[in-house]
């Protein structure tokens, strides 16, 4: 049975970089755990990571409620960006 936290972090309204952790793991666990291996993938986590950081912080200042947008919210905002 999941714990609450990793239910929340499977979530994908809550968190945005599912597709990112996946990819991660599944790079660790094909190269037995050698993170030289997968920096790739640790970036583009990290990136992730930092960048919907950014944007729920300007939602926080701007006063916006949920301050993480909802999964199609997020579709969207990615596809205006290019």
């Amino acid at each position: 049975r999941m714990s609450r936290h990793a239910k929340k972090l499977r979530d994908h309204d809550i968190n945005p970089c599912i597709a990112e952790t996946d990819a991660t793991t599944k790079c660790m666990n094909d190269n037995n755990y050698n993170k030289d291996m997968c920096t790739d993938y640790f970036m583009k986590y990290k990136n992730c990571r930092k960048f919907w950081h950014g944007i729920m912080m300007q939602r926080k200042r701007n006063g916006v409620k949920p301050e993480m947008p909802p999964a199609e919210e997020r579709k969207k905002i990615l596809e205006s960006m290019g």
